[in-house]
């Protein structure tokens, strides 16, 4: 409190004050960049299951290939919209219910990444699970491991981005779309590593 009262009581020092954390934003937003994936680094580990993350169908076609490749006995699809059942979503997909219905349970709890971790590891611990691949869109991998990791400390973690075509980060700069996707994710990653940090922080995640 002193530290900000000294700052903020000259002008000069508050004007430097907001171009450090001005500088050490965009430092930061780069390194975020740089944190996510371009590729799946991992293609051939077994878990003991799946999740997807609900946000894109890139995401469940992702998640329900692997199953078929056998790389888990089973499947967890988190924050599936309410009214929403298998049968449905496995015709979106257009997959066959009959070979996939008994591997796969779906999660209707979750409204963001921090819901999706916890009902994950509901899901997890009733079925006494160790081992996780997580399927998300690659700009939400780092927030999603950082949240999967603090609920679930002694579980494998395996990253599986999709990469949606309309997300183009080798010049993220140009397209206005994307940028405006990177720095939102990135700023909710920073709202969830201060959340980690300082437990009785509450922060509304959108």
């Amino acid at each position: 409190m002193k530290l900000w009262r000294r700052f903020t009581s000259s002008p000069w020092r508050f004007a430097t004050l907001l171009v450090v954390v001005a500088v050490a934003w965009v430092g930061g937003l780069f390194w975020f960049v740089h944190q996510i994936p371009h590729k799946v680094a991992d293609t051939t580990t077994r878990t003991d299951a799946i999740v997807v993350l609900t946000g894109g169908s890139e995401r469940l076609d992702t998640g329900l290939k692997l199953l078929r490749e056998n790389l888990a006995k089973k499947l967890f699809i988190s924050g599936v919209y309410h009214g929403v059942d298998m049968a449905e979503l496995l015709r979106l997909s257009q997959q066959e219910p009959e070979k996939l219905n008994c591997c796969i349970t779906l999660g209707y709890d979750a409204e963001d990444t921090v819901g999706n971790a916890r009902e994950t590891v509901a899901w997890m611990v009733e079925n006494g699970f160790h081992s996780l691949r997580i399927v998300t869109a690659n700009y939400h991998i780092p927030r999603g491991l950082l949240e999967f990791r603090r609920s679930l400390p002694e579980v494998m973690l395996i990253p599986n981005p999709v990469f949606p075509t309309q997300v183009r980060l080798d010049t993220w700069w140009r397209w206005p779309g994307t940028a405006r996707l990177v720095i939102s994710e990135y700023n909710k990653y920073l709202a969830a590593t201060l959340r980690n940090l300082l437990p009785g922080l509450s922060f509304v995640e959108t």
